[in-house]
């Protein structure tokens, strides 16, 4: 008895080894199979969808009173997207929104984060609030709230030049109405990128600072030689955010566009989308060009990615 029992105790543990090693085999797949299951469901499929439906269109058969049948027709409707002047003109429009857009956002969100690290500066916890709040109003309620204001009946700015006899500030006309679009996108996107730069900022070592003082350097030159290299990683990443959501700008001039004659219904490409889809009932064009913009992000993506990273190598080599 005394050495049967050792030795069943060492033949179950020797058993048990190939089960946990199959064990430890599998654990990773399970943890990532409902990532997995999720990837597909919600992102490959609908890819996969609309690219089939993007190779397809309607055609009407048999006369005024005939059927309409779904066929196949290859890259005609990419051919027609690509030759479809009011969709490309809303890419020149979106260019002339993100370089007033996402300077100013990006430079205002740097400003405020090296103000709110800045020693002196008092009621930090407040200001990072009240500069984050328009972030969580949502897009649509914003473009209303500024479109208000933009109303030369409603707008108080209007309201005082007419006073003074310099007639209504012309927001929502021609001449203002990039700044007007741009001013919601950098009203409601200044505090999301100031956290992210703030935060970066928090994670530098005090003693770096510490240093640069007592070698007799100011605050400013502390944040223009130490503070912005130092975060640049969160520029960049700030920058591919607002990139992004330029490309995908819809909600602040479909808001705007009862407010004014100003906006078409192309006016940016995803209202031009939009109408196909929903307005001229034509999804597989809708199709094509959603496709179009999807592929055109990830390639714009990717090349400011590899010119930053070329970039930041070169300079560290």
């Amino acid at each position: 008895m005394t050495t049967a029992t050792p030795r069943r105790a060492a033949t179950a543990a020797a058993s048990s080894k190939p089960r946990r090693a199959r064990s430890n085999r599998l654990a990773p797949y399970l943890f990532t199979t409902p990532a997995i299951v999720l990837y597909i469901v919600f992102t490959v499929i609908p890819v996969a969808y609309a690219i089939w439906l993007s190779l397809r269109a309607y055609r009407v058969t048999g006369g005024a009173l005939g059927r309409k049948q779904d066929v196949f027709v290859w890259f005609e409707n990419y051919l027609a997207v690509l030759q479809d002047e009011t969709f490309l003109a809303g890419f020149g429009r979106l260019l002339i929104y993100g370089v007033i857009a996402i300077p100013l956002t990006l430079g205002l969100a740097l400003l405020f984060a090296l103000l709110l690290d800045a020693p002196a500066v008092r009621a930090k916890r407040f200001s990072r609030t009240a500069i984050f709040i328009p972030y969580a109003v949502p897009g649509v309620v914003a473009a209303l709230l500024w479109g208000f204001m933009y109303l030369p009946s409603t707008s108080p700015f209007s309201f005082l030049t007419k006073a003074a006899g310099l007639g209504p500030i012309p927001f929502l006309e021609e001449s203002g109405i990039f700044g007007s679009l741009a001013n919601i996108a950098i009203w409601g996107g200044v505090g999301f990128n100031m956290i992210i730069i703030y935060t970066s900022l928090r994670g530098i070592p005090a003693d770096i600072y510490e240093s640069a003082r007592l070698d007799g350097a100011n605050e400013l030159q502390i944040a223009w030689r130490i503070k912005i290299p130092l975060v640049m990683p969160a520029l960049v990443l700030t920058g591919f955010f607002s990139l992004i959501g330029t490309i995908q700008l819809y909600s602040e001039p479909a808001t705007l566009r009862p407010m004014t004659s100003t906006i078409s219904a192309s006016w940016v490409p995803l209202m031009a989308i939009y109408r196909d889809a929903f307005g001229t009932d034509n999804l597989p064009q809708a199709a094509a060009a959603s496709t179009l913009l999807a592929v055109g992000t990830v390639l714009v993506s990717a090349l400011v990615l590899r010119l930053v990273n070329r970039r930041r190598n070169g300079v560290e080599s």
